[in-house]
C-alpha cells in the first residue's frame, strides 16, 4: 500500500510538543518529511528537554505513523537546536513566548494589578497574542479582576510530567496562585517555596504561542523578582507609580534592582496611575489629589518615557471589582490604557531592534 504524506502529517498531529502541549504539526516542529517505499523519515526540532522526554517523543512519533501504516519503517531525527532560536540569539526558556513584560512598583496600593490586567487586554485588542501571570503571590487580585474566582486550572500529563493548563478570561490565558488557594487563605511562604511556585508558573504551565506574557509582580524587591529574572529572559519592565513623592521614591528603589549590572533588564516605560480626579458632574475639572509630575520624574530618572497617565475614575474600580475590566467597555475611561498599550508596543519594538535579547540572570551571593 502506497503511503500518503498527508495521512502521515495527520497522524503526527497526535504527538504533543513537551513545552506547550500542542501538537508538533501546528507548532511547525516537523521538517523534511520523506516517503520512499516502506520508509518514512522526518526531522522533529525540539526545545531543550531531558533525555527521557526526547525518547518519549521519538517513540510517540513512531507509534503515530505505525498506527496508520503498520508496515512503515519510521526514522525520526530529533534536532535539539531550538526551532525558535536564530543565529546569534539567546536560547530561551520559553521559546514559544516572544516577549515577557514585567509590571512592577515600589509599593503596594498604586494600582499595579489594575494596570497589568487592562494593559494585557489592551495589547490583545491591538491584535497580539497575550498571556498574564499573577506573580503577586501575597495579594493575588487578578482572579477577581477577571471574574475567575473559585475556578481551578486543569492538570494535564505530557510525557509523564504533570503540566498546568492556564485558565482563560476574555481570550487571555492566565495563571495565579489565587486559582490554587482558598479566597481568604493566608499565604505564608519562605524564599525557596516562593521561588518554586514562581518557577512553576513559567516552566510547568502549558503556555501557548504568545507575543507578550505580562507578569504582575508583587511590590518592592525580593524573592519573586529575583526568581523571575533567573528563570526566564525578561524583555523589559513597566514601572507603575502614583504622582505622590513617597510612591516615586519607592519606585526608584524597585527600578534600580532591575538596572543592577548583573540583572540588566531594560525599563521600557512608566505608567502614572491616579494622576488626577475628575468628578462625573464636572468632566472638565482635574483635581490632583496626589500631586503632579511624579510619573514624569520617574521616567526621566530611568531615561525612558511616560507611557500614560490613568485618572482616578469610579468606573475603573467598579469594573475591576465586577470582573469586567474597563478597557473592554470601549469607553473614554478605557482609552488611557489603550494609549499605554500602544506606547508599550512601540517601546518593545525599539528595544528588540536596538538591544540584544535579555539573558536569564545568574546571581551569585
Amino acid at each position: 500500500m502506497t503511503m500518503d504524506k498527508q495521512q502521515i502529517i495527520q497522524a503526527l498531529e497526535k504527538v504533543n510538543d513537551p513545552k506547550t502541549g500542542k501538537d508538533i504539526i501546528s507548532m511547525r516542529m516537523v521538517e523534511n518529511l520523506q516517503v520512499e517505499g516502506d520508509s518514512v523519515s522526518f526531522t522533529v526540532t525540539l526545545p531543550q528537554v531531558d533525555a527521557d522526554t526526547k525518547s518519549q517523543v521519538n517513540f510517540a512519533c513512531i507509534a503515530a505513523v505505525n498506527e496508520v501504516y503498520p508496515q512503515a519503517n519510521v526514522h525520526v531525527h530529533l534536532n535539539m537546536k531550538s526551532a525558535f532560536a536564530e543565529a546569534g540569539k539567546v536560547e530561551k526558556a520559553l521559546p514559544q513566548i516572544k516577549n515577557i513584560i514585567a509590571v512592577a512598583s515600589g509599593k503596594g496600593g498604586v494600582g499595579k494589578s489594575t494596570v497589568s490586567v487592562n494593559l494585557a487586554l489592551a495589547l490583545k485588542d491591538l491584535g497580539l497574542k497575550v498571556g498574564l501571570v499573577d506573580a503577586d503571590v501575597y495579594g493575588p487580585s487578578i482572579p477577581t479582576m477577571l471574574g475567575l474566582q473559585g475556578k481551578r486550572p486543569e492538570v494535564k500529563e505530557v510525557y509523564g510530567k504533570h503540566k498546568i493548563v492556564p485558565l482563560e478570561a476574555y481570550g487571555l490565558p492566565v495563571m495565579s496562585i489565587g486559582f490554587i488557594i482558598e479566597a481568604e487563605q493566608a499565604i505564608v511562604l519562605r524564599g525557596p517555596r516562593l521561588g518554586g511556585i514562581i518557577k512553576q508558573f513559567f516552566n510547568d504551565c502549558l503556555w501557548p504561542e504568545l507575543d507578550v506574557l505580562v507578569v504582575d509582580l508583587p511590590p518592592g524587591t525580593g524573592d519573586v523578582q529575583l526568581t523571575m529574572v533567573q528563570t526566564v529572559p525578561v524583555t523589559g519592565v513597566v514601572m507603575v507609580t502614583t504622582p505622590q513623592e513617597v510612591a516615586v521614591a519607592d519606585a526608584i528603589k524597585a527600578m534600580n534592582m532591575f538596572t543592577l549590572p548583573n540583572v540588566n533588564v531594560p525599563i521600557l516605560g512608566v505608567v502614572e496611575n491616579m494622576s488626577w480626579f475628575t468628578p462625573e458632574e464636572l468632566p472638565e475639572n482635574k483635581y490632583y489629589l496626589f500631586g503632579q509630575g511624579g510619573g514624569k520624574r520617574l521616567a526621566q530618572k530611568a531615561n525612558t518615557i511616560l507611557m500614560g497617565q490613568i485618572p482616578i475614575v469610579q468606573s475603573i474600580r467598579e469594573s475591576g471589582d465586577a470582573g469586567h475590566p474597563v478597557v473592554l467597555k470601549q469607553t473614554p475611561d478605557g482609552k488611557a490604557f489603550k494609549v499605554v498599550a500602544e506606547n508599550l508596543l512601540r517601546q518593545i519594538s525599539i528595544r528588540n531592534e536596538q538591544i540584544s535579547p535579555t539573558e536569564m540572570v545568574k546571581i551569585t551571593t
